[in-house]
């Protein structure tokens, strides 16, 4: 499918946009680690809370969760939806204990809780653990899910990794989390029209027939079950009952973290005080699990009928590799019914969930590596306006390991099983850090 001159000016207006907002607030952020990495500390709730949600929603998502729907029906989702109970937990216990604590990030509490060698060892550790190797897959399987989207409208995966990671880092790196969270609020309201409308557009085409249509569909009722199979313990056991028994405190995710972490504790850290932090936190989960995956689980019910199997999507796609013809290749397949303008509003909507995703893992992982590694052990003496540097530095490194990786992954579920293993039996201890 070829995108037409509307669609291409749709998607080179917001794409500039978001770079004159980088511009825009690059001198402000290259005050000062706190500017660059934290904002000031001076965030409303609002602002923070979308920009939470901005970044969890990344290209990948709906590649992800059109995978779970299309193997496990929409039950298949408990294997995320979980996580709401360690989200309302840091909501109202351990938000306000982030913002009050002070630190200049997550990893810094190691050393403000602990003493000695281990915790710096812990500290310096972590730093690079998370902020470079989980990072990286972390934004590589965002960048797989860019490879398929552009596969889809004719581009090749290195000109689609490329075109998508390049505004991302210039922007990141040079506004820091000012510019970051200004853009994710513009990119969160874009993704949402675009995803909603794309929704609306797929039920109602003429090959699907309307939602009760859809409903109906041989291919689609089994899939419809909110909960997976109680009479088969093969499903329902590592659908459900693990997830809400043991995986929520047990595994670390990001965007999950059992107590907050990450760049969800950037988000609070960077709050103007407790209040806005629990509110940011309280509105990210609301949200993030209740009201943004209906459309894409529409969608993904809606490939069933296109593309019943891999065999329907290798078909439609012939000219791409053979290792990416997944599951989760079905929603940006779907793409392909929307008319001339609207396929450029839901690619500008998937562009802002990627660069929303990237541009704050970017941010994030370059807070660990200047404040927790480099500044702490290498070179403590480093000034302001040296930690912004290395800042960007950092930022531009980590965009382009994480490409090289994208390479080597094959589809969205992989990655998401990957990181699953990255975190798995660290979140008790990420609950209890505060009390022991």
């Amino acid at each position: 499918m070829q995108l037409t001159t509307l669609d291409w000016t749709i998607i080179l207006a917001f794409l500039a946009i978001s770079l004159l907002v980088g511009l825009w607030t690059a001198r402000k952020a290259s005050g000062s680690y706190a500017e660059y990495f934290l904002s000031g500390r001076s965030m409303p709730w609002w602002l923070l809370g979308v920009s939470m949600v901005a970044t969890t929603f990344s290209a990948d998502t709906p590649n992800l969760v059109t995978d779970f729907v299309r193997n496990d029906g929409v039950g298949g989702n408990w294997r995320w939806w979980a996580f709401l109970l360690t989200g309302m937990l840091t909501v109202f216990v351990y938000a306000r204990l982030w913002r009050r604590s002070g630190v200049q990030t997550d990893l810094e509490f190691y050393e403000l809780r602990y003493s000695g060698k281990a915790a710096a060892f812990l500290r310096g550790f972590r730093s690079l653990y998370l902020g470079v190797f989980a990072n990286c897959l972390i934004m590589a399987t965002v960048i797989l899910a860019a490879m398929k989207i552009g596969g889809v409208f004719g581009f090749n995966r290195v000109e689609s990794a490329l075109v998508a990671s390049g505004i991302t880092v210039v922007y990141s790196s040079l506004g820091g989390l000012r510019g970051v969270i200004l853009t994710d609020f513009l990119q969160f309201i874009i993704a949402m029209i675009g995803s909603v409308w794309a929704a609306y557009v797929v039920v109602n085409h003429p090959e699907i027939g309307g939602i009760h249509a859809l409903m109906s569909h041989p291919n689609v009722q089994s899939h419809l079950n909110i909960l997976p199979d109680l009479t088969d313990k093969n499903v329902w056991v590592p659908l459900l009952l693990i997830p809400l028994a043991v995986q929520w405190w047990s595994v670390w995710y990001p965007g999950a973290e059992p107590g907050g972490g990450g760049y969800i504790a950037q988000r609070m850290l960077s709050a103007k005080d407790e209040r806005n932090a629990i509110g940011a936190t309280l509105f990210f989960n609301i949200a993030h699990y209740a009201m943004r995956p209906w459309p894409w689980i529409l969608i993904a019910l809606a490939s069933l009928i296109i593309f019943p199997d891999l065999t329907a999507l290798g078909d439609a796609f012939p000219q791409m590799a053979g290792k990416v013809i997944k599951d989760d290749l079905a929603y940006p397949a779907m793409l392909r019914l929307l008319p001339a303008g609207l396929v450029g509003l839901v690619l500008a909507s998937l562009a802002s969930a990627f660069m929303s995703t990237i541009s704050t893992h970017l941010n994030w992982g370059a807070s660990y590596v200047v404040n927790d590694f480099y500044k702490r052990f290498l070179n403590p003496g480093l000034s302001s306006k040296g930690e912004v540097l290395v800042g960007r530095i950092t930022t531009i490194i980590l965009m382009v390991m994480a490409i090289i990786v994208a390479f080597y992954l094959e589809n969205a579920m992989q990655g998401f099983d990957i990181l699953l293993k990255i975190g798995a039996g660290t979140g008790l201890i990420f609950l209890l850090r505060w009390f022991w």
